[in-house]
């Protein structure tokens, strides 16, 4: 049984650090434009317009445009927004004069045959309030002024509407139905509740992992303790093992891992698709029935210890417990009701609770035996991070790390190896959401500073797990704060978690002149009671 949990286990190691961006997923415009420089009449910023429809005087969709780089600001607040009539131009393109009388009404127009805001100030000298530009495709196009362009002085509101929305309105318009629309830009709150609860979910699934990891090295330290006292020969048996269920990871694994990320994320961004994400949900399934159970039986071995001491040979699965035998049929049940309603709005819950039980049993099964593996393991994924937000997109022409974050491709709300909770008070509403690598990596050496302070038997505030759980909380926290200074876009959170946790390691080690045995041995030598020095003769006088 333990070879097949540490196969999955690894598996899960394997998929998380494929993916660690935290990026809030609230409707950000996928398509970029080129961004000619702002000049007077042409410099707005870009904003994400809700367009609220009335069909016949009864509430309909909402859909969300952009507005242009010209024209007035859009207003903010619903209720200082008028209903106004929607009226199709004619001709379509409205490159010409309108045919039809406009007064005060917003016109509907076709992308193309003229710029942009020479449809805008016919539009205007026809009497409209502002021009809806329907795209010829689903994405959102920021509209800007041609760079050589002078006397841009347009004073209606310009928005452009996806292809999809834009067809539905002019449906509705050729039916001779009555369309009104209400056009205003919400802004974002500064900071969202929801980007609270994920960074206290985040330190919180560290902390637990860590004690529970701290615990087991302590518990199996005293047991070997207590063999090597006894003389017995299955201390032996425990050393060649390398104890139970556990694998340290050494530097060329660690290298190996984030380059198998790498290509596992290529291939994500190059197959993502509804069967591929429906793959990674199975997948994820498995992984998280594992999780689920293992922190299952550990919590309930408390009280119903003798269950959990008694085991049964199942084929295939070896011996197995009867507690997990007790257990497995409702981690699997809740597994499979998450994926069955994953697109549902409170399916996060679900996600969440499989994600941070699979994380806290990564944590507990994986170990970094030493700071240098440690250092390894956390510069690589530095550079991956970076390389797979950043500069992909000289290669890729767009973020692969955020597109795969968020599932552009795959008719899916992203994958599921993330954390997400929704944004409560975002009018845009969207996820925030926190990638398992982001958890994963810095918690491997979080862990391993805990389990080194209790081996050591230093108190909280002489050792090293308190400092390195505050710089990681640190540098999370940097991380949203950069997330809102860049309006949302997704940002390398290992960019700002890793100089933290691994610059304050360092510096205490040196501090307190334990960085060799850190880097070295990453435990505090234990004396054999088996050996001890005698004192030597005195030379006689």
């Amino acid at each position: 049984m333990d070879s097949i949990r540490v196969f999955w286990v690894l598996w899960v190691s394997v998929v998380a650090v494929q993916l660690w961006v935290p990026c809030v997923l609230g409707g950000d415009i996928v398509h970029e434009d080129d961004l000619a420089p702002k000049k007077p009449g042409c410099e707005n910023n870009f904003v994400l317009v809700k367009v609220q429809t009335w069909i016949n005087g009864k509430e309909g969709n909402e859909f969300v445009g952009v507005g242009a780089r010209f024209g007035t600001t859009m207003e903010s607040k619903e209720k200082h927004v008028n209903h106004t009539k929607v009226t199709i131009s004619d001709p379509p393109d409205c490159c010409s004069t309108p045919k039809n009388k406009l007064a005060g009404d917003v016109i509907l127009v076709h992308r193309g045959n003229c710029k942009f805001t020479t449809k805008a100030k016919i539009a205007e000298s026809a009497s409209a309030s502002a021009i809806l530009i329907i795209n010829n495709r689903e994405e959102l196009y920021k509209m800007v002024c041609d760079p050589n362009e002078t006397n841009i002085n347009i004073r209606i509101p310009a928005v452009m509407l996806p292809q999809d929305a834009g067809d539905i309105l002019e449906k509705y318009l050729r039916k001779n139905a009555s369309v009104s629309v209400q056009l205003y830009s919400p802004e974002r709150p500064l900071v969202d509740i929801a980007e609270v609860f994920l960074w206290l979910m985040a330190v919180g699934t560290i902390l637990c992992a860590s004690y529970w990891s701290a615990w087991s090295a302590r518990e199996a330290a005293i047991e070997q303790e207590k063999l090597l006292k006894d003389g017995s020969d299955d201390y032996l048996n425990i050393e060649d093992t390398g104890g139970s269920g556990v694998v340290d990871i050494n530097t060329s694994s660690a290298i190996l891992f984030v380059v198998i990320a790498s290509g596992f994320l290529v291939m994500l961004y190059k197959l993502m698709s509804t069967w591929f994400v429906e793959l990674l949900v199975v997948l994820f399934c498995i992984g998280g029935v594992e999780g689920l159970q293992t922190c299952l039986v550990a919590l309930l071995s408390r009280w119903f210890k003798q269950a959990g001491d008694s085991f049964i040979k199942v084929p295939f699965f070896g011996a197995i417990s009867y507690l997990t035998l007790a257990v497995s049929p409702f981690c699997i049940t809740f597994a499979v009701v998450w994926a069955v309603y994953r697109h549902a709005s409170f399916a996060w819950i679900g996600q969440d609770i499989l994600g941070v039980a699979l994380i806290v049993t990564v944590l507990q099964i994986v170990r970094v035996p030493n700071l240098k593996v440690g250092t390894v393991l956390l510069s690589c994924a530095f550079l991956y991070d970076i390389f797979w937000v950043f500069a992909s997109k000289w290669w890729f022409h767009e973020s692969v790390m955020i597109v795969v974050a968020r599932g552009d491709r795959s008719g899916e709300d992203g994958i599921p190896m993330l954390l997400k909770i929704p944004r409560l008070f975002d009018p845009w509403g969207g996820y925030s959401i926190i990638g398992f690598g982001d958890i994963l990596l810095p918690g491997l050496l979080i862990a391993f500073s805990l389990r080194y302070d209790w081996l050591s038997k230093k108190t909280l505030r002489a050792g090293y797990f308190l400092y390195a759980m505050m710089a990681y909380g640190l540098g999370l926290l940097i991380t949203y704060v950069a997330l809102n200074l860049m309006d949302g876009h997704g940002q390398p959170a290992l960019l700002y978690i890793v100089p933290f946790t691994l610059g304050t390691l360092f510096t205490l080690g040196k501090k307190r002149g334990d960085l060799k045995i850190l880097w070295t041995r990453g435990e505090p030598e234990r004396a054999c009671p088996h050996f001890q020095l005698q004192p030597s003769p005195q030379e006689p006088k």
